[in-house]
């Protein structure tokens, strides 16, 4: 970075980068969870699990979605000195940031199953999902307003993701060709815009 660019991080990438390992700790752990009968019994501990699957979804798409909104809507212009970080790098940071707080939840779902089978690992499947729709929704605005959001990476905080954290103070925004990654932050394919 020089004469005051800033690094910055796609807002997509960074809330899309922990859905794919929530998601496959949650059915790795609710599917060796279905194995332990527990002490609820399995019957009761999948349909606990897909109803916390279906509420933790919900809630974890929704939260904060006012505050994306508003930041979005007041995105500046990035300057030409910024420097735009590469999908994965802000992958990468994301899950180093993230990878012990993913094994105690792998640990604590598998712990789970020894009193409601299944349904640990589905809340952490239901975590990952909610995730991905958000990260779906932030490509939807993106898409509205024809431009990428971006956050300072320095304001990631440690772990390198809260894109909406008290200390972001808003989002800069470039051209919807702008970065290596589409809106909703997915891979662009081929080099189209999808």
């Amino acid at each position: 970075m020089t004469r005051g660019g800033q690094g910055l991080a796609r807002v997509a990438v960074v809330v899309r980068a922990g859905a794919a390992p929530l998601w496959w700790v949650g059915v790795i752990s609710a599917g060796v969870g279905v194995l332990v009968p527990g002490i609820t019994g399995r019957r009761i501990g999948v349909m606990a699990g897909a109803a916390l699957f279906l509420i933790t979804a919900a809630v974890v798409a929704l939260v904060r979605h006012k505050r994306y909104v508003a930041l979005v809507g007041g995105a500046a212009r990035a300057g030409k000195h910024d420097v735009l970080q590469d999908r994965a790098v802000t992958v990468r940071n994301w899950r180093r940031g993230h990878r012990w707080w993913l094994l105690l939840a792998l640990a604590g779902a598998l712990g789970s199953a020894f009193a409601v089978p299944a349904a640990g690992g589905m809340l952490l499947a239901g975590a990952g999902a909610g995730l991905r729709l958000k990260a779906a929704r932030i490509g939807r605005l993106e898409r509205a307003a024809e431009s990428l959001v971006w956050v300072r990476v320095d304001w990631l905080g440690r772990g390198a993701g809260f894109p909406a954290g008290k200390q972001v103070k808003g989002y800069r925004a470039t051209g919807i060709a702008a970065g290596d990654a589409a809106p909703g932050g997915a891979r662009r394919r081929g080099g189209v815009l999808v």
